[in-house]
């Protein structure tokens, strides 16, 4: 879809707003073109003694109304057209933050954050201003011309009118010209914006790693290079724009040299009066506006269409998981995994191959293997954030793809490997599944995360705000804050994906009881436990060994001991490890 197909259709839908703002524009247009022939009529009146002195006065209030009900009009229309600009705006803000979220982690793997961040502010800032001030603009100069040039023509003198358009083609030549050579200094400006707001968020987000290693001044000499890059950018547009205003300015010299020049041969010739060449001029005068209009419009048409050309392919990307399942609710069941596999795009090895595997209600499965065995992966295919290329996930019976989106996650709390925590107080970023949580339910819920004696250390408790990402709190105070978060949730389904590896061993002991504790409770209640510290899954009722994407070994804790293989050699490596740490 076109930028113009995008306006026409959003112009459709609030026709009514474009249409008030429409008809105000024409009222002004048509006082501004009275204007100058009540002022030629004027000075012919007084040049042949017509006039009298109340006369006059009449007519010079006549225009002070005029000249207060063209600004009342003005007022009018553009509070009318922009508030319905303005939405524009927010509706493709909506629909870009709505596509954002749909998007799986390969879309973003793919993305950059500050582009993406780019693309909703600038981008669509140059769009918004293309319906809006370039819609306004554009219709208010072309009444303007249109009504101007057919009195300059039929109302005072076609002579003069011929004469003054001579230079008008040559100054469309040069618009022609300058709006292409502004479309792309636009691109390149808002790419060298992207660049720069992607380098800015990086920075700030690994601020802590640039300072350990020593980097701030390298970091800064590319922030100098990027922003000298984006300013240029940005220069080199804007003398584009600029452009066009000699192009205007010497084209209405050039129409006024000849209008004079006629003009005057006219008068002297009795052919023309002097007050007709004064409402002539003032009307030549007039034309300014619809050719700064003109170049106004046309640069910020460019600049949409440009924004456009970026935001639109990540507007109709398609979605990284398709959404098609109609059940709306998930009854608490078994959840089957058969011959599952998956490989990422590019890699020729599959991090998950023939993975068979059985949860029921209010089991608790553990998974370890070495690093990169598919531990994530698996946890990811079970959130539908990954698509299985072969096998097949069923939970109560139904294909995991047969529920809504909306209904499979609402049934899972997943605690991710690097908690993300919101620039909020610990009490929100824990009630964040359930807004509408008391706050003995977020106490509780801390309790069984281990976390709220460490919260009440805080100076200002549940209400602390833990800045950005969490920074104010340390790794194992966030894994702990996302673990309540999970529990408060209470849903069918608990996914810790190695959540427990930055807390000490004691603390992963009372958190893991309380799992327990609250297990039995909730019959229901499932949980799969990835991990690396295999003392994470040692109550587990079924522990999976995934070795290079594969099942090397199941059982539980005691049985894989006994199978004297990679768990059991593990198992003996890490009790030795915290043996010799204890000393």
């Amino acid at each position: 879809m076109s930028l113009s197909r995008l306006i026409g259709g959003f112009v459709r839908q609030h026709r009514g707003a474009y249409a008030a703002a429409g008809a105000m524009l024409a009222g002004v247009a048509v006082l501004g073109v009275w204007v100058p022939r009540q002022v030629g009529a004027m000075i012919d009146g007084l040049a042949a003694h017509r006039l009298s002195g109340h006369q006059l006065l009449l007519h010079i209030g006549g225009l002070l109304l005029i000249g207060a009900a063209i600004y009342f009009l003005r007022v009018g229309w553009r509070q009318t057209l922009f508030a319905a600009a303005y939405q524009l705006g927010v509706s493709l803000r909506t629909r870009f933050y709505a596509r954002l979220s749909l998007q799986g982690p390969a879309f973003y793997q793919q993305q950059r954050t500050g582009d993406l961040m780019a693309l909703g502010t600038n981008d669509i800032d140059a769009i918004e201003m293309a319906a809006g001030e370039a819609m306004l603009a554009g219709f208010d100069g072309s009444l303007t011309l249109v009504m101007v040039l057919g009195v300059m023509l039929l109302g005072v003198d076609w002579r003069l009118a011929a004469v003054a358009l001579l230079p008008f083609p040559l100054m469309a030549l040069a618009f022609w010209r300058i709006s292409r050579h502004i479309h792309t200094a636009s691109t390149d400006s808002l790419q060298r914006f992207s660049a720069l707001n992607d380098h800015v968020q990086e920075t700030l987000s690994g601020v802590r790693t640039l300072r350990a290693l020593g980097l701030e001044r390298r970091s800064g000499v590319q922030f100098a290079a990027l922003a000298g890059h984006a300013a240029d950018a940005s220069l080199s547009a804007q003398r584009w724009e600029a452009a066009y205003e000699p192009a205007v300015g010497l084209t209405l010299t050039a129409a006024s040299a000849l209008t004079f020049g006629l003009g005057g041969y006219l008068v002297w010739q009795h052919q023309l009066t002097i007050g007709a060449l004064t409402s002539f001029t003032m009307y030549l005068g007039q034309l300014i506006w619809p050719m700064f209009a003109a170049g106004w419009v046309l640069s910020l048409i460019e600049r949409g269409r440009a924004a456009w050309a970026r935001l639109q392919p990540l507007l109709e990307a398609p979605l990284a998981i398709d959404d098609h399942g109609t059940l709306a609710a998930l009854a608490p069941g078994a959840l089957t995994v058969s011959q599952l596999g998956y490989a990422y795009p590019g890699q020729g090895v599959p991090a998950l191959a023939d993975v068979t595997l059985t949860v029921q209600p209010g089991q608790t499965l553990g998974l370890v293997g070495p690093t990169g065995s598919g531990k994530s992966t698996l946890l990811r295919v079970l959130l539908r954030q990954l698509t299985a290329q072969t096998g097949a996930v069923r939970w109560s019976g139904h294909a995991l793809d047969a529920y809504a989106l909306r209904t499979l996650r609402a049934a899972i709390s997943w605690v991710p490997q690097e908690s993300f925590l919101f620039s909020a107080t610990i009490a929100d970023n824990i009630a964040l599944a359930r807004p509408d949580a008391t706050r003995a339910e977020v106490d509780r819920a801390a309790h069984l995360a281990a976390i709220h004696d460490d919260i009440l250390q805080f100076q200002n408790g549940y209400d602390t705000l833990v800045g950005e990402r969490g920074i104010t709190l340390s790794g194992g105070q966030r894994q702990r804050v996302a673990i309540a978060r999970a529990l408060l949730a209470d849903n069918d389904l608990l996914l810790l994906d190695d959540a427990l590896s930055a807390v000490d061993t004691g603390t992963e002991t009372r958190i893991l009881q309380h799992l327990e504790e609250l297990r039995a409770q909730r019959g229901g209640r499932s949980a799969i436990i990835a991990s690396h510290r295999l003392s994470a899954v040692v109550n587990a009722d079924l522990i999976v060994v995934l070795r290079a994407g594969r099942i090397s070994e199941t059982g539980s804790h005691a049985q894989l001991l006994e199978q004297d293989g990679w768990y059991a050699s593990q198992w003996r490596y890490q009790q030795l490890e915290a043996t010799l740490d204890a000393l």
